[in-house]
């Protein structure tokens, strides 16, 4: 509400006075020239979901839609969930970095376009549980159930819901950062599929049923006693995460939740580290700070070199010996952009397979154009590998591409300023 103005102005003295007091009765004095400015959020998040069906997915929604809100005001992100899935078309996800289904997936041929076409072009997705569930064969969506996710349909499922270990499979994924071995799940039914998802070459298991949590369930009929059995995984090819769990523990007759998805600490990280990895910041260091433009060195001591200066979209990012001109005077942004000649440094198509090439491009904001510094490396948000100079080659033209993080020379690099 605006102040009304005083016809008599009060002296400078009398209102550092009043502030004086302010303070010695504990109260907050406001600044005149009006609310303080909030920071833009790192990155956006939209959840789906419909919370209809089942007490015990009913339960994990509602508790979902207060505690990620929570954790994007503690991490910098925004939230907002929606169970009007018309709102899953092309134009509304142009405003948001990562998507979340929390109990379902979308079932009208536009909707699953356009999420199709989001996740082609580098959008950020995060499922659980039951968004995986499909028992029609053939399957009801060939291409989410087979060869986004994996899996096929479902084959089993564990009874009643139960906390496990889990191991970790692949420790370097930016999700799993900081996570021991080993961790504590919270409460859940488990499913298992059809499809062997080891024998997939496009799925990184993240982490999957420890042998020393069985066995699993409290049902004997419906208990799994051994096997191998993924609980979060990732598809290499796009930039999504889906965990199995989701489910909490319910006494059925009173519609009373007996567990809570969000009462292991060590999943939580992994649920703030996978969003951060989505929304492009990784959970690690943006490259720079805006405000330092100059050369990227790296393997033989060449430079990061745009061949010709030229500036057309498609245009290859090379090794060149370094000269000091336009076309290697790069800008790390606080954003995660790397930026030349007004362009963006861009993975082609927005790939996450190993080897495939780097470009300029117009800057988009996906994940093929986001970076993260960590330990000397250029981490690509898009794919989780890394910058690599090819071969591995320090010859002039050698083509820069992304490829799993080893830590070795041709993935090293040394940013301005």
């Amino acid at each position: 509400m605006a102040s009304k103005r005083s016809p008599h102005p009060l002296s400078r003295t009398f209102v550092r006075l009043l502030a004086l007091c302010a303070v010695l009765l504990g109260l907050t004095v406001a600044p005149a020239s009006g609310a303080t400015r909030t920071a833009a959020p790192a990155f956006k998040v939209l959840a789906f979901y419909d919370g209809t069906y089942d007490a015990a997915h009913i339960s994990f929604v509602h508790e979902a839609n207060q505690w990620f809100p929570q954790a994007a005001a503690a991490n910098g992100f925004s939230y907002t969930s929606t169970n009007d899935w018309s709102q899953l078309n092309t134009a509304n996800l142009a405003n948001y970095q990562v998507v979340l289904f929390l109990d379902n997936y979308p079932q009208t041929a536009a909707q699953q376009s356009a999420f199709k076409t989001y996740m082609d072009n580098g959008g950020g997705w995060m499922g659980f549980h039951v968004s995986a569930y499909n028992d029609a064969t053939p399957s009801d969506w060939s291409w989410y159930h087979n060869t986004f996710l994996g899996t096929g349909t479902f084959k089993s499922n564990t009874w009643g819901p139960t906390a496990e270990t889990l191991r970790i499979d692949d420790p370097d994924h930016p999700s799993m950062a900081g996570l021991p071995a080993t961790i504590t799940s919270s409460v859940s039914e488990w499913y298992s599929w059809n499809n062997d998802l080891r024998k997939n070459p496009d799925i990184d298991v993240l982490a999957s049923l420890d042998p020393s949590t069985f066995p699993v369930g409290t049902d004997p009929n419906q208990t799994w006693y051994s096997g191998d059995y993924p609980i979060i995984w990732t598809n290499r090819n796009y930039r999504m995460l889906y965990a199995n769990f989701g489910h909490n523990a319910m006494n059925y007759d009173t519609n009373t939740a007996l567990s809570s998805t969000f009462a292991s600490d060590q999943q939580n990280q992994f649920l703030i580290n996978g969003l951060k990895w989505l929304g492009g910041t990784g959970g690690t260091t943006p490259p720079g700070d805006g405000t330092a433009t100059g050369a990227i060195t790296g393997y033989g001591g060449k430079c990061v070199d745009v061949p010709g200066a030229g500036t057309a979209n498609g245009t290859a990012v090379q090794l060149y010996d370094c000269n000091g001109t336009a076309a290697q005077k790069w800008t790390a942004g606080t954003d995660g952009t790397v930026k030349a000649l007004g362009k963006c440094l861009d993975v082609t198509a927005a790939g996450t397979a190993n080897g495939t090439r780097t470009q300029l491009w117009d800057c988009n904001g996906t994940g093929a154009q986001k970076w993260t510094a960590r330990d000397g490396a250029l981490v690509n948000a898009g794919s989780g590998r890394c910058l690599d100079a090819t071969g591995p080659s320090s010859a002039n033209g050698t083509r820069l591409q992304i490829w799993d993080c080893t830590g070795s020379a041709n993935q090293r690099w040394q940013l301005p300023g």
